[in-house]
């Protein structure tokens, strides 16, 4: 589970992982990666009984000095979120659905079968949420991340359709179901 103490390199690698850093795209970085963080931050904070951020960390022993001494150096290397979301607010009862979002890796340990770990740890706590279903956005062009996930057992749900993606040629985002076993 994501802790405080993580904040910025969970942000670094968010960062990193979802906005580009060439051309003008580098001058907001900054600015991008403070959004994250921050949303992070809130999150992390609202103490919500279905919210959990996952986090995969490396850690290496380094020799110290003296014989029988060690420090223990944590590297995050993946990061997930989840959280039930609601198809129509209107709905009764509820349509609440655990809901994966923000999947990264960080680039130097990447196909290294973190994110099918991180996933798996998610459809656990999902099942033990009591659903039988888990449910992910893709955006189509991403065709590692669909891998992974069809892979994984996801399977296409619905393309979402929106104006934007039409008018100014951006991906379609592919909503994706999982069939949980118990």
């Amino acid at each position: 589970m994501a802790a405080s103490k993580d904040l910025t390199q969970l942000a670094d690698m968010l960062a990193l992982s979802f906005h580009s850093r060439e051309g003008f795209v580098d001058w907001f970085y900054p600015v991008l990666r403070l959004g994250i963080y921050e949303d992070l931050k809130n999150r992390l904070r609202s103490g919500s009984e279905h919210y959990i951020c996952l986090v995969a960390e490396l850690i290496s022993i380094e020799a110290g000095t003296q014989k029988y001494r060690s420090n223990r150096v944590e590297c995050l290397a993946g990061t997930v979120e989840m959280a039930l979301r609601s198809r129509f607010a209107w709905q009764v009862p509820s349509s609440d659905y655990p809901y994966l979002s923000n999947l990264a890796v960080h680039p130097e340990y990447r196909r290294q079968g973190i994110a099918q770990d991180l996933l798996s740890n998610c459809e656990v706590t999902a099942r033990e949420w009591g659903f039988s279903e888990i449910y992910l956005h893709v955006l189509e062009n991403n065709h590692a991340a669909r891998q992974l996930y069809y892979q994984a057992g996801y399977r296409l749900e619905q393309v979402d359709w929106n104006w934007s993606g039409w008018l100014f040629g951006q991906p379609r985002r592919l909503f994706l179901r999982k069939q949980l076993v118990f």
